[in-house]
């Protein structure tokens, strides 16, 4: 297992968070401890279990640490969605993140199925 900053997928959700760090300042400051700090959560997630599964001493872990990076990445879409709705991210910002976002799912089902290749050619 190659180490996870050498992951293109891990450095794109790295300039992931960055970009959404930048967004939520913009929040009304009431949606501090809710909105904000969600997608900021979801956001780091994403890199965060990346990297953590790395770490692990299992392919089938780093899988399942993968899933959960995944499933991070569909709680911040839904956050967007939300955050569309209520007015608080300009078009250009959702197309961004949306775009970038949609990018980094795809790597890590990539990155998911080429693992899980690799565990049934070992056990065949």
């Amino acid at each position: 297992m190659a180490g996870y900053k050498n992951l293109e997928v891990w450095k794109k959700a790295i300039d992931l968070v960055e970009e959404i760090y930048k967004i939520t300042k913009a929040f009304p400051d009431d949606e501090k401890y809710s909105l904000t700090s969600q997608m900021r959560r979801a956001s780091i997630s994403i890199p965060s279990n990346i990297a953590e599964g790395n770490r692990r001493n299992s392919q089938r872990e780093y899988i399942r640490f993968l899933r959960i990076s995944f499933a991070s990445g569909a709680e911040l879409e839904t956050q967007m969605i939300i955050s569309e709705r209520l007015g608080y991210i300009q078009d250009k910002d959702i197309q961004a993140v949306n775009d970038r976002l949609e990018e980094i799912m795809k790597m890590l089902n990539g990155l998911i199925g080429s693992i899980e290749r690799n565990i049934s050619s070992q056990s065949s």
